[in-house]
């Protein structure tokens, strides 16, 4: 019997919530490399990395995607103050604690990137390689007024075709030649989950929004990109993302001359890391660290 391509987990945290997380083996069952963690956007959860997933198993890779308090499927927090990037990392730590691995590529979009360097400042040695998906340590306030004007917004919808055109309607700016539907209904499905009524809601709970999107609390991230030069790092930035800077790359790749980096075009934030850009951009960095 063929093996499955994926298995489902939860993990306590030491303070209690649950965090969801799925194992992807490698495919053909002999690993070539160190595992791969990968962690979502501020209001994402671990199925979108669906697609990159096989692909990094196939690779030779255990793959483990992660869906963070209060999203998907873990459990919502009690205490609203602890939807904090750094508890978060805490929290992916002791993940790979208790799944006994000591070192894994960390692949992070948007929230999951920021986790990275943290992770890669007060834990550098769990770190083999680095994919940062279109952040920086300076996030552009357009950005952030963007992210700040939906998250948490809760307005109720009715089925999936209304969930992909709210999707469009926030998000088509950032992705300019998706005028498909099935594009945007697959982004809905991983967005909204159906209750045991029928509705429709957000995979998220929208108390993430106060702290996550403050960023008058965030600290100078410059020293925490810095932790990074040590470790091989590749940057992936969407040509016109509005939070990750032209500006602000410039000054990564001036700070870090071993800094790798890849465009892709017509897209803003954030990548899904499987473009014709952006994927054999991974998978040539993948394949040198083992």
């Amino acid at each position: 019997m063929e093996s499955p391509k994926f298995t489902d987990h939860f993990f306590s945290t030491e303070d209690g919530p649950r965090i969801s997380y799925r194992i992807y083996p490698a495919t053909g069952g002999e690993e070539t490399g160190a595992p791969i963690l990968c962690m979502a956007g501020l209001t994402r959860n671990l199925s979108d990395f669906d697609e990159l997933a096989p692909r990094l198993a196939m690779m030779g890779r255990q793959v483990i995607t992660t869906s963070q308090r209060g999203r998907g499927k873990s459990d919502i927090e009690t205490d609203p103050s602890r939807y904090n990037p750094m508890i978060y990392t805490g929290d992916m730590l002791a993940l790979l604690d208790h799944l006994e691995i000591k070192k894994a590529i960390f692949i992070g979009t948007s929230l999951g990137g920021l986790m990275t360097m943290f992770a890669a400042f007060g834990a550098p040695e769990r770190i083999k390689g680095a994919v940062i998906n279109d952040i920086g340590p300076e996030l552009d306030p357009k950005g952030i007024a963007r992210i700040a004007s939906y998250v948490g917004k809760t307005d109720p919808v009715t089925d999936w075709d209304q969930a992909a055109i709210r999707l469009k309607e926030i998000n088509g700016a950032a992705f300019p030649k998706r005028d498909d539907m099935e594009f945007w209904l697959d982004l809905a499905k991983k967005t909204y989950r159906k209750t045991e009524t029928g509705k429709l809601e957000l995979d998220y709970d929208p108390a993430i929004s106060a702290a996550a999107t403050n960023v008058a609390d965030f600290p100078d991230l410059w020293p925490f990109f810095d932790a990074l030069k040590p470790i091989p790092t590749l940057v992936i930035r969407g040509q016109i993302s509005d939070l990750l800077s032209t500006e602000t790359l410039e000054k990564m790749q001036a700070r870090n001359r071993k800094l790798k980096t890849a465009i892709v075009p017509d897209i803003g934030h954030a990548p899904f890391l499987t473009e014709e850009q952006s994927w054999p951009a991974i998978r040539d960095f993948i394949k040198q660290i083992v």
